[in-house]
């Protein structure tokens, strides 16, 4: 075997990371050994995981999702550089699981090749431990202005010579032009290495795509492995299931005689938006993300989640009349739960000289606590109890509750308090605890109560992990029965297709 394959894709949300998956978890079921692999990732949603020598690390959640479709424990290997946006202008570079600089656009480029050498050796590692890995591209592969120092698309298909798959979403429209443009604009070596591509998110008659299919190959002499088609199942681990005003799931009918109605806000600079995905997978609870004051008043459960800017994001939050929206759904007695940046901003100051450099700053004032950053990130792995009940979950944050007594939302298992409720208003640091069935049932069983809503229950069998699985078996059934896995097998085996033509005009 190469060893490798790299899923490029025509624009950013093209289905990189759910073909990736896919094919992880067909390969695992065949019983192939295979790991995920993303050699930069820019995403503010990670999730804590632990390192071969023990030492906790974030990497991106897409390849967390990844590795379990592969069925193996999350790696900080497989995501070795992870970019989490703080503004327009800047990032935090994680490497290889830990925040090691804060680089502009203007100064990434000084970095990339550190960068680069840590990706390329990480990958040659996982190659030497695993059958296969299967690589997600960034964005796209034919950024043309990013081309020299690339070590994510091309740089690092051309670098271990894997075939590269092309995936485009036909949902946006123009995927024949987005596929015959991505590639007539890569160099010669870089088309070489192109050998098919893959259609995403169909809806319709085969029959009539059919000629396009045709056409495409006979344009560029590129087979198209497969067509996608659309299902609603898929959604966990989703970047683009955070969109404004979107419904965050499928959720089933309710259990009782009401459902529930949770408003998560669409903060600018959002983290780890997917702690709202446990709650959305349970029956008779709907999710929505939204930036609208109306959908906050018409909630009874509002979650402010986790942000990369907390100062920024709270001045936001002012500036757009979400906060008074906020306050006004508090003071109705209607539950209101921060997580991680969202509880610091629930609380009466926040001193931060790490992030936003503007020293001390008013909270909402909704718990008794004030917040300092701190220099140093936490990045831990947790376990406790919360409301009677077993809970587990990962923190990443600066800031850390340095004033007030409150009472306490869960106690570590070692007995040490977090986070805080005060009457209807809760917030923690954990991310992750709703995966943690009982817990969930009891939040949800609580918050239902303050918002009135008598009529709802709480479903008693929903597992969140099952959900989890059920989504990575949807994954691999749609790889197996809409992809050609034979042409695939070939290319992981053999590299790719030898003789394939050269599309002009090529790279600028």
């Amino acid at each position: 075997m190469t060893g490798g394959l790299l899923i490029a894709g025509t624009t950013s949300d093209a289905g990189k990371s759910v073909l990736t998956a896919g094919i992880c978890r067909w390969l695992h079921r065949n019983g192939v050994r295979v790991a995920p692999f993303k050699a930069q990732n820019m995403s503010n949603n990670s999730v804590v995981v632990v390192s071969p020598d023990n030492r906790g690390g974030e990497i991106g959640r897409a390849q967390a999702m990844q590795a379990a479709a592969a069925g193996i424990t999350p790696d900080i290997r497989f995501n070795p550089v992870l970019l989490k946006p703080g503004s327009d202008r800047s990032s935090q570079v994680v490497l290889l699981g830990e925040a090691v600089d804060t680089v502009t656009a203007g100064n990434y480029r000084s970095l990339r090749p550190r960068l680069a050498e840590v990706a390329f050796a990480t990958f040659a590692d996982l190659r030497a431990d695993y059958d296969v890995v299967i690589c997600e591209g960034a964005g796209s592969p034919t950024e043309i202005n990013l081309r020299a120092g690339d070590f994510v698309n091309m740089g690092l298909a051309r670098r271990f010579e894997l075939p590269t798959v092309v995936v485009g979403d036909i949902d946006r429209g123009g995927v024949f032009a987005s596929f015959f443009g991505t590639l007539a604009l890569l160099a010669p070596e870089d088309q070489a290495l192109v050998s098919g591509f893959v259609i995403n998110k169909f809806r319709g008659d085969l029959g009539i795509l059919r000629p396009g299919l045709d056409m495409i190959t006979a344009a560029t002499g590129r087979p198209v492995h497969g067509v996608l088609p659309f299902h609603l199942d898929v959604w966990l681990d989703a970047e683009d299931s955070l969109a404004y005003g979107r419904v965050l799931g499928r959720p089933g009918p309710p259990h009782g005689t009401e459902w529930l109605r949770v408003a998560v806000i669409r903060l600018p600079r959002i983290s780890n938006a997917t702690d709202a995905e446990a709650l959305a997978a349970e029956p008779g609870v709907q999710v929505r993300i939204t930036v609208e004051p109306a959908e906050i008043a018409d909630a009874d459960l509002v979650v402010l989640p986790g942000s990369k800017a907390t100062v920024n994001d709270l001045a936001w939050l002012r500036e757009t009349g979400l906060a008074d929206a906020v306050r006004t759904h508090a003071a109705a007695g209607k539950p209101l739960l921060g997580i991680c940046g969202g509880f610091q901003m629930l609380g009466e100051s926040i001193h931060d000289e790490v992030e936003s450099g503007d020293g001390t700053v008013e909270g909402l004032g909704l718990l008794p606590v004030g917040v300092t950053f701190a220099a140093r990130k936490t990045l831990a792995r947790s376990e406790g109890v919360a409301l009677g009940a077993p809970v587990r979950g990962y923190e990443i944050h600066h800031g850390y509750v340095t004033s007030g007594a409150p009472e306490p939302l869960l106690h570590y298992a070692d007995g040490r308090p977090e986070g805080a409720v005060s009457g209807n208003v809760a917030g923690t640091h954990w991310h992750g605890a709703f995966e943690s069935d009982e817990f969930r049932r009891r939040f949800l069983t609580r918050a239902a109560e303050q918002a009135g809503r008598r009529g709802f229950r709480v479903a008693p069998g929903t597992r969140y992990a099952a959900v989890r699985e059920r989504a990575l078996d949807v994954l691999g059934d749609l790889v197996e029965e809409h992809l050609d896995t034979d042409a695939l097998w070939r290319l992981v085996e053999k590299g790719a297709t030898t003789g394939l033509p050269f599309v002009p005009p090529g790279a600028p």
